[in-house]
C-alpha cells in the first residue's frame, strides 16, 4: 500500500503542478515572462528606426542608453511618459531590434504584474546577456505597488541585477494617481505628494511624448506611405485622424494599414 504521505505529496503535485520550464534565455531576441517562465516572442519583428519619426531626441537617448546595457556598462531604468499613440511602445522594441542588429547582446522581456519581478531578476541574474524589461501602458494605483516598484528600482533587498534595466511607458508622467481624497486625508498632504512624485525619480531617464500638431502628424503619414509606395491623400489623412479624435503616430499607421488594405497589399515585410 502507498504511503499516505506519498500520495498526499502527489496530489499535491497535481494541484498545484511545478512551472512551466523556460525557453533558453539565450537564444531569442524577445519573451514574455508568463506563469514563472521565459517564453520567446512567437515574432518579434519591430520597426526600424528611421520610421520613427519626430522624436529624434527620444530615439538617440534610448539607443545610445541599450547600447551601454548591452555592452555591460552602466545604464539607466527609463521612463517613456506621454499622450497615447505617439510612439513609446514601437520605440523601445525598434531601439531593442537596432541595437541587437549592431550586434548588442540583448533580449527584451515583456512583463504583466510587478509583483512577479523578483522572481524575474532571480532567473535572469547569472545569464551572461543583458535584459530589457518591458512594462507596458503601467499605471500604479495603490501606495503599496509603488513602494514595490522604487525598492525594486534602488535600494531594495531584492534591487534588479546589473545585466537588467527595465522599460516603463506610461500615460502619466508620475505614474502614480494624484488622489486628492487621499492626500486630503494625509497628516502633511506634501509629504503624500513628495512619496509619490518619488517613484518617477527612480528613473535614470525620463522620455516625455507629446501631442502630434498637423504637420507633424502628415509627416509620419508620408513615411509611412513613402516606404510601402503608397499613394495618400494629404486631406484625407488629416479628415482620418479628426473623425478618430486623435493625431498620433498609431493613428497614422492605421491610415496607412487602411491603405495598403485598398491597395490589397500587406505590410508583414516590415512588421
Amino acid at each position: 500500500m502507498t504511503d499516505p504521505l506519498d500520495r498526499i505529496a502527489a496530489a499535491l503535485d497535481r494541484l498545484a503542478p511545478p512551472p512551466p520550464a523556460s525557453d533558453d534565455p539565450q537564444a531569442h531576441p524577445a519573451y514574455v515572462w508568463r506563469d514563472g517562465a521565459l517564453v520567446a516572442a512567437r515574432a518579434f519583428t519591430p520597426l526600424p528606426l528611421d520610421l520613427l519619426i519626430r522624436v529624434d531626441r527620444q530615439r538617440d537617448a534610448l539607443v545610445e542608453n541599450l547600447r551601454r546595457l548591452a555592452a555591460g556598462a552602466a545604464a539607466q531604468d527609463v521612463l517613456l511618459w506621454g499622450a497615447r499613440g505617439t510612439g513609446k511602445s514601437a520605440l523601445v522594441k525598434a531601439a531593442i531590434g537596432a541595437v541587437q542588429g549592431e550586434g548588442g547582446g540583448i533580449a527584451l522581456v515583456e512583463v504583466a504584474a510587478l509583483d512577479t519581478l523578483p522572481q524575474l531578476f532571480t532567473l535572469l541574474a547569472p545569464i551572461p546577456r543583458a535584459f530589457a524589461l518591458f512594462l507596458d501602458d503601467l499605471g500604479i494605483d495603490l501606495p503599496a505597488e509603488a513602494r514595490m516598484l522604487r525598492s525594486l528600482l534602488e535600494g531594495g533587498a531584492e534591487a534588479r541585477p546589473d545585466n537588467v534595466r527595465l522599460l516603463v511607458t506610461a500615460n502619466r508622467r508620475h505614474l502614480v494617481v494624484r488622489d486628492i481624497a487621499e492626500q486630503d486625508g494625509a497628516i502633511n498632504p506634501r509629504d503624500s505628494i513628495d512619496d509619490q512624485l518619488a517613484l518617477a525619480d527612480r528613473f535614470g531617464l525620463s522620455l516625455g511624448f507629446h501631442a502630434l500638431d498637423q504637420d507633424d502628424y502628415c509627416a509620419i503619414v508620408a513615411a509611412y506611405a513613402a516606404r510601402y509606395e503608397l499613394p495618400f491623400d494629404a486631406a484625407e489623412a488629416i479628415n482620418w485622424a479628426t473623425r478618430r479624435g486623435s493625431r498620433s503616430g498609431r493613428v497614422a499607421w492605421q491610415y496607412v494599414t487602411e491603405l495598403a488594405g485598398r491597395a490589397g497589399r500587406s505590410l508583414r515585410e516590415i512588421r
